[in-house]
């Protein structure tokens, strides 16, 4: 972008974003300081998204940025971490316009509102390759009562929040759209694949109730499968229990396998969760306090992986599923 420096873009377009902190000094000096509040532990998470890999290169600027930040809120969330602040390191392609880069900051504050966080720094740079955006993201927890992957115990039930791979059918959708959805179905998936919605008010809930948690990025059978391995168990899931969209359920209608493309999907950043069967009751209530929907999924049992149970409730081969940045 010719005639735009640096500074003054970020002077423009980020400083702004740390308004209400001033620990982040407005932006003006090369760190901010952060405070952990009386009793509190910070909880630190850092994500990348890349034009073309994690979005589309016409997905518009805001949606883009709510995504990034989005995604790392997620995460907090899955640890029962409340947000506070973040990171944001953009690497602009030298031939973006300033209109693009207005949109994306407002992206930022748009979502910074909702959820009650603010910039506090990083570094913006230009690039002859494709976009790309790392965001890290901190929040607090009592203590040091983050939840982990490795507490899964043989009898917890699996639970995961929401409805799973609409995220996955929202991708779908922008490349062809499905014959038997409705528009506002249609809408839905895309918003699903776009904007994220990382289960803040959930994930805090679960301290002291789940026994391990993760929130799903790259498809829930691939997640679930880091709680069983650093948890040093078996999970067993039954398929026809995930729980699907309407406008998921209508694609699965037509074509029963989409059920199963559902569990490798991912995007959906929904929180699974192992629990004891003891705390099952109050899990539930703390979920309808925070307004959000969690299925019973299967449960967790001696031995390694994750089986998936078919119809008819014996086991068959689902592949592992998911994303992989190195895969071939």
């Amino acid at each position: 972008m010719s005639g735009q420096g640096e500074f003054a873009l970020i002077a423009r377009h980020f400083a702004p974003l740390t308004k209400g902190v001033p620990l982040a000094f407005g932006l003006t000096d090369d760190a901010a300081m952060l405070k952990p509040r009386k009793g509190q532990a910070l909880v630190v998470t850092a994500d990348a998204i890349v034009e073309g890999v994690h979005y589309l290169p016409d997905d518009p600027p805001e949606t883009i940025a709510r995504k990034l930040l989005r995604v790392n809120l997620s995460d907090l969330a899955a640890k029962g971490a409340t947000p506070r602040a973040y990171l944001l390191t953009a690497a602009f392609p030298r031939d973006v316009k300033e209109p693009w880069i207005a949109a994306f900051a407002r992206g930022l504050k748009q979502d910074q509102a909702h959820f009650g966080v603010h910039l506090l720094g990083g570094d913006t740079v230009a690039t002859p390759g494709p976009a790309t955006f790392s965001l890290t993201a901190i929040g607090e927890v009592p203590g040091a009562r983050m939840l982990r992957r490795s507490g899964a115990r043989p009898g917890d039930l699996v639970c995961v929040s929401g409805t799973i791979g609409d995220g996955g059918f929202g991708l779908a959708e922008l490349r062809q759209p499905h014959p038997d959805l409705t528009d506002a179905q249609r809408r839905f998936l895309i918003a699903r694949y776009r904007i994220p919605q990382p289960r803040t008010r959930l994930g805090p809930s679960l301290l002291g109730l789940a026994s391990a948690a993760l929130d799903v990025s790259d498809g829930l059978i691939q997640d679930l499968g880091h709680i069983a391995r650093q948890s040093g168990v078996g999970l067993s899931i039954d398929a026809a229990a995930v729980p699907l969209s309407p406008a998921g359920l209508a694609i699965a209608r037509g074509d029963p396998p989409a059920r199963l493309r559902a569990l490798s999907a991912g995007d959906d950043y929904e929180i699974a969760f192992t629990v004891p069967k003891a705390r099952l009751k109050a899990m539930e209530a703390a979920a309808a306090k925070a307004r959000i929907r969690v299925s019973v999924i299967g449960r967790v049992m001696k031995g390694q992986g994750v089986t998936v149970l078919g119809p008819d409730g014996t086991p068959f081969e689902a592949g592992p599923g998911g994303f992989d940045h190195f895969g071939r």
